[in-house]
């Protein structure tokens, strides 16, 4: 069974244990998909966020969806793209620490956004690879685990570079 799904549409309508936030290091609520899940979740999120003393680039941190479809929110501060080698470190610790938090907390399907690649200015044709490369890995790792890995897609355009990766990854990997 292929365990990573490919979605276009909107993160926080999705019907699953857990999906991940694209957070700022405040944990406070921001823009884009960290706004949306925000508003979507209600002020109980912003609430929990609060006690949990922010997040550093790569990590990951649990709370509960609040009025979410999903159970639990994931929050994960990818980097700000600098075109540095410690950009790649970082956001593939984002996907990385996300499925482990995951994985620690029982949690069965799990959602990304494509991560850094908004407002962070992360390119979507090298920051795909990476969330592809990083997934499939941990996924190797952690068979035992059979845990879904849901990919959504706000636009077309994200949709198709992942449709791509996957395909080229099927293909070759």
């Amino acid at each position: 069974m292929e365990q990573i799904m490919l979605e276009l549409g909107d993160l926080t309508e999705l019907d699953c244990d857990c999906i991940v936030n694209a957070a700022n290091q405040s944990l406070l609520g921001g823009g884009g998909v960290d706004g949306a899940i925000h508003r979507a979740a209600g002020p109980q999120l912003l609430a929990e966020c609060r006690t949990l003393g922010g997040c550093k680039t790569g990590e990951a941190k649990l709370t509960g969806g609040y009025r979410l479809k999903a159970s639990y929110v994931i929050h994960t501060v990818g980097p700000v793209y600098s075109g540095s080698p410690q950009d790649e470190i970082q956001l593939a610790n984002c996907y990385r620490n996300s499925l482990n938090l995951a994985r620690e907390n029982g949690i069965r399907s799990i959602a990304f956004p494509a991560i850094s690649t908004g407002i962070y200015g992360y390119p979507l044709a090298e920051a795909v690879p990476i969330a592809v490369r990083t997934i499939r890995a941990w996924i190797e790792e952690h068979r035992a685990d059979a845990m879904t890995v849901i990919l959504c897609c706000f636009d077309r355009r994200t949709y198709e570079q992942y449709e791509k990766e996957l395909d080229r990854e099927n293909k070759w990997g």
